[in-house]
């Protein structure tokens, strides 16, 4: 049976009755701004060829279409004026504020360094990443640990890695700040990196022993370099803080790809998960159509 067929209607307008159910299909997806199970995020330009350029707008649309949160990786380079706005209109709203990406370099060793120099620079970013975090009502931010040194031996980075980020703890432990840890890619996206797989960041948490120092498992990267998602979200289950979302190939929504994110929703969700899923992917269609495709996408994934 066709999906997109079978769930056109769903989104067609705000107020309509669910979908009748098919045979193949436990549950019909969801009226068109209703809620969600799980407190989907998306970002900024995703939905702007229904709301415009706007960040406000683009906000209320978001809210209209039932989600309650939203992510962005930008927020700290704002300026501060818009920053309070936005936290302004998703009070407003009833809206939570996902990550915004505190520190992370993409082409230096950072975190595996135990240069003096470098240390300071990242505890100043989480300094600063507070004082975004309190503007917008943020609880997590994203830390990206650096490039690995291609001349120093692997275990002296990872114990250099564990020291730096239990000295930027205090910083946030301090403001009720989650430092989510991402573990990229090393295939496709990002060679060079020093976090990849999401065992890496449970034994990194763990040695860190802090209350902010958490993992963000985004299943796009994992599903590239270890696959197995359901079983490491059981083994790291602890120290996982958030997640983010993005179908492989091709890093768009849910149902584009290989991953079966219906199932793996209802496994968070049976977990009891409260927090956020970040939608950090591209529209697989363009225009309006791609967008609300992309609803009745998460509509889908989200009726089990």
């Amino acid at each position: 049976m066709d999906r997109r067929g079978f769930l056109a209607s769903g989104i067609a307008a705000a107020g309509a009755t669910a979908l009748a159910a098919a045979a193949v299909r436990p549950a019909a997806a969801q009226a068109a701004g209703s809620g969600f199970k799980l407190k989907y995020a998306p970002h900024f330009g995703m939905f702007k060829n229904h709301a415009g350029e706007n960040p406000i707008d683009q906000l209320k649309f978001m809210a209209e279409q039932g989600f309650t949160a939203l992510e962005d990786n930008g927020m700290k380079g704002r300026p501060v004026e818009e920053q309070e706005k936005i936290a302004q209109e998703m009070t407003r709203l009833g809206m939570t504020m996902g990550v915004f990406v505190a520190t992370g370099d993409f082409d230096n060793v950072t975190f595996a360094s135990s240069k003096p120099e470098i240390r300071e620079k990242l505890l100043q970013d989480m300094r600063d990443s507070v004082e975004v975090a309190k503007r917008v009502n943020a609880q997590w931010c994203t830390v990206v640990p650096g490039c690995y040194d291609k001349g120093l031996e692997w275990d002296y980075q990872t114990a250099n890695v564990i020291e730096n980020l239990k000295a930027c703890s205090e910083i946030c432990e301090a403001a009720n700040l989650i430092m989510v840890l991402e573990p990229l890619n090393p295939w496709k996206d990002h060679p060079g990196l020093f976090l990849t797989k999401v065992p890496q960041g449970y034994m990194i948490c763990k040695s860190v022993g802090s209350p902010s120092c958490k993992i963000l498992f985004d299943m796009y990267h994992q599903q590239i370099t270890e696959g197995n998602i359901i079983p490491n979200i059981e083994r790291a289950w602890t120290e996982v803080a958030y997640f983010q979302i993005g179908d492989n190939p091709g890093r768009k929504e849910p149902t584009t790809g290989e991953i079966n994110y219906r199932n793996i929703f209802k496994h968070i969700h049976g977990r009891g998960f409260t927090g956020i899923m970040g939608m950090e992917h591209g529209n697989s269609q363009p225009g309006k159509e791609g967008e609300l495709a992309l609803i009745e996408a998460y509509r889908y994934c989200d009726s089990f």
